[in-house]
């Protein structure tokens, strides 16, 4: 069994906890939160040891591995903290908010730097995972453009927002990280365009509501992801490949595939999954899952800390781009 601690008892950290105690071959050995009583909670339920110490957690005899679900600026420390100590990580996206910190950070870990993953958890979403596997298997030929839509329910509150490190780093990483993955290769040109069209109090961060950023590849494949804080229809998950032969896409989930016609509407249906808790279920429990996998088997970890490097480069890029209005290119 691998003993795990949780360092956060946030709404991730809670999520995490659950899928680490139902695992067959781990066990939730520690909790640590700041607000102890928040960790008290979780351990009541899924059993461990409570601290308020993260160090302390991280360097119990009785854990193997870490999963960091704390602030972002606190992550780089914890991650070196525990190596040091012999643990595996699994650490929540960003590396941090400062590049030139997340390339410190990767090369500090030197080789130990596979037995820590990144938690990009929509590389693990069922749909997402086999299209990409399709793709791979040659289904729809050449690859030639890839299309992304992510789009939030409503505005994060003010105080979130003023430490996110802006849309680009908060939100579009995610997509950012699947482009990479999708693409197969690095892109060359990053262009963005960023509006404040209903939040105009994100000036003041220099940060926008509603943002398309456009991206190639040295080969020329294309990547188009379009993001908005606010989608009054609910959380938009939407990816589409297209390619030589044909196309793949992969559309929104929702709670019943029932549809509804009668003689004032046709094909009604009901609302999607309300944000990325519902939505990312599976892919958080499959996250899980490849980690200790991974650290079973002995193998490299299947999100890299470069993945982690590589991304916030691209969100850098992209909010650089968005300020200038003009394309970056990228070595």
């Amino acid at each position: 069994m691998i003993r795990i601690a949780m360092l956060g008892a946030g709404r991730i950290g809670q999520v995490h906890a659950a899928n680490i105690a139902r695992h067959p071959h781990a066990v939730l050995a520690a909790v640590a939160d700041p607000l102890v009583e928040n960790a008290r909670q979780l351990t009541d339920a899924w059993g461990g040891h409570a601290f308020a110490d993260p160090l302390e957690a991280i360097n119990h005899p009785q854990v193997d591995a870490v999963v960091i679900g704390t602030p972002t600026h606190t992550h780089v420390e914890l991650m070196l903290a525990a190596v040091r100590a012999g643990k595996a990580v699994l650490c929540e996206k960003p590396v941090d908010l400062d590049l030139e910190k997340a390339f410190a950070a990767r090369d500090a870990l030197g080789d130990d730097a596979r037995r820590v993953m990144l938690g990009f958890n929509r590389r693990f979403d069922p749909g997402f995972s086999e299209i990409h596997r399709r793709i791979a298997e040659g289904e729809i030929g050449d690859f030639h453009q890839l299309l992304i839509t992510s789009r939030d329910p409503d505005l994060a509150p003010y105080g979130y927002l003023q430490t996110s490190g802006g849309i680009f780093r908060d939100m579009v990483i995610h997509d950012l990280d699947l482009a990479r993955w999708f693409l197969g290769e690095e892109p060359v040109e990053v262009f963005a365009s960023g509006s404040r069209l209903f939040a105009p109090q994100l000036a003041a961060l220099g940060d926008y509501d509603t943002v398309m950023v456009q991206l190639r590849t040295a080969s020329g494949k294309q990547c188009q992801i379009n993001c908005s804080r606010r989608a009054v229809y609910g959380y938009d998950q939407r990816l589409e490949v297209l390619g030589s032969a044909g196309m793949l896409l992969n559309d929104n989930l929702r709670e019943t595939s029932v549809r509804h016609y009668n003689a004032q509407q046709t094909e009604a249906r009901g609302p999607l999954l309300d944000f990325f808790m519902a939505r990312y279920t599976e892919a958080y429990r499959l996250e899980i899952d490849a980690f200790i996998s991974a650290l079973r088997a002995n193998q490299p970890m299947p999100v890299t800390v470069n993945d982690g490097c590589q991304a916030l480069r691209l969100a850098d890029a992209a909010q650089r781009s968005a300020d200038t209005r003009s394309v970056v290119t990228l070595d």
